[in-house]
């Protein structure tokens, strides 16, 4: 009997034993199921409350959505004009509200600089850079490489959009990048002297573009060739030219000759 007792003392340790492991374990799994549970929840709230990827201004005027999103400049804003569009006018008014800690690219077109040179003159400022490109551009700003603003084309019924996706953000960034590397800067670009914007100087530069021969550029022009040629070593010598070849390639960059 006595041994009786004790295996049945042993079964019923075993059984305890069992049943602690059993409360552990499920204990446990209830545990990690409850984990999940939060960490979903939060990733859901998270994505929640997230920008929209692409946001339409709609009735949001221009000049208010570019103020909201300048305000909040933490680093940069970089932004392409390409005219004297509305995008172009809102922009100026809305420079005086970057924040001082902030840097400035401003990358505009020849026809840009034309028409807006009062103002551009005056962001000779640390903070204000500003490049002139004759490169294809898209009216865009960036602020912090993480919020653009892509104003609609003239189109009926277009709307400016906000894009936060960072792709794309960083897409435009790119693009904006890269014109901006082949820039001239603007007193660069005011510095070009008058005479290599005459009609004359025009024609002589697509002429040395397209490689005609001195004689056949000269008849063309309706200059002797000792005066067609004294044009060209001027012109040279204003572009700092080494070659006929360099000075075609420099009126491109300086926006004297169209691509």
């Amino acid at each position: 009997m006595l041994d009786a007792a004790v295996k049945q003392g042993a079964r019923g340790r075993a059984g305890g034993s069992t049943a602690v492991d059993t409360s552990a374990g499920l204990e446990r799994a209830l545990l990690l199921a409850s984990a999940l549970i939060d960490s979903t929840v939060l990733l859901h709230r998270q994505r929640s409350g997230s920008p929209t990827p692409v946001a339409r201004t709609g009735v949001v005027p221009l000049g208010d959505a570019l103020e909201s999103l300048i305000g909040r400049t933490q680093h940069t804003v970089c932004v392409a004009l390409t005219g004297t569009s509305g995008f172009a006018d809102a922009v100026t008014r809305s420079l005086a509200r970057i924040p001082e800690r902030a840097a400035v690219r401003i990358l505009c077109t020849s026809a840009t600089t034309s028409s807006s040179l009062p103002w551009l003159a005056q962001l000779a400022d640390s903070r204000f850079e500003v490049r002139v490109s004759e490169s294809e551009l898209r009216e865009t700003l960036v602020v912090d490489g993480m919020t653009a603003l892509v104003p609609a084309r003239e189109t009926p019924g277009g709307q400016d959009a906000i894009v936060n996706d960072a792709a794309t953000v960083r897409a435009l960034e790119l693009l904006f990048a890269g014109a901006w590397s082949r820039g001239r800067r603007l007193d660069e670009h005011l510095q070009l002297s008058p005479r290599l914007r005459t009609e004359l100087a025009v024609r002589i530069l697509e002429r040395l573009r397209t490689g005609n021969t001195d004689e056949a550029a000269a008849r063309e022009l309706n200059v002797s060739l000792r005066t067609y040629r004294r044009y060209v070593a001027e012109i040279m010598r204003e572009l700092n030219a080494s070659s006929r070849f360099q000075a075609g390639v420099r009126a491109m960059e300086f926006g004297l000759l169209s691509a």
